[in-house]
């Protein structure tokens, strides 16, 4: 199966690629694309670590509940948590860019599907102003574009 990518700078506004991460989600659910159409937010290396350090310490504070018999355990501390992240968003966005790697994963007979959504996509609202560039598989960069998307988490 043949796939292609489309790339989407934002900049600096972290909320227009929320906006468009949200969309892609309804898109994905509300049309079954699960495995068609993935994304993957690209961020620099620095803000990637350092939100990578503040979630660890969230997660070591919260330990999953055992399992047992009756009434589940309520987790302590789960306010406190999310005010934490709150102020995190900004600080990200001010520190970086923030990009979306969106990839399209169609089959052979699937070809008018695919190229229904290399239309829709990048003319939606919060697509449009990302600049979006469309990386198809025999493009000089797919090969760097291909490596990129995967090494991501």
């Amino acid at each position: 199966m043949a796939h292609t990518y489309i790339r989407f700078d934002f900049g600096t506004e972290e909320e227009k690629a929320q906006q468009a991460r949200h969309k892609l989600d309804g898109w994905r659910q509300a049309f079954r694309l699960d495995k068609r159409v993935q994304y993957k937010m690209d961020r620099p290396a620095s803000d990637a670590t350092e939100s990578a350090a503040k979630s660890e310490p969230a997660g070591q504070e919260n330990p999953a509940p055992a399992k047992t018999k009756g009434k589940p355990a309520k987790p302590v501390g789960k306010p406190a948590a999310k005010p934490a992240e709150a102020p995190a968003k900004p600080a990200a966005a001010a520190n970086g860019k923030v990009g979306l790697l969106v990839r399209l994963y169609f089959s052979a007979h699937e070809k008018l599907s695919e190229q229904r959504w290399i239309d829709r996509i990048p003319s939606e609202e919060p697509f449009k102003s990302a600049s979006p560039k469309i990386i198809h598989q025999h493009d000089p960069e797919f090969e760097a574009t291909d490596q990129q998307f995967e090494s991501l988490s």
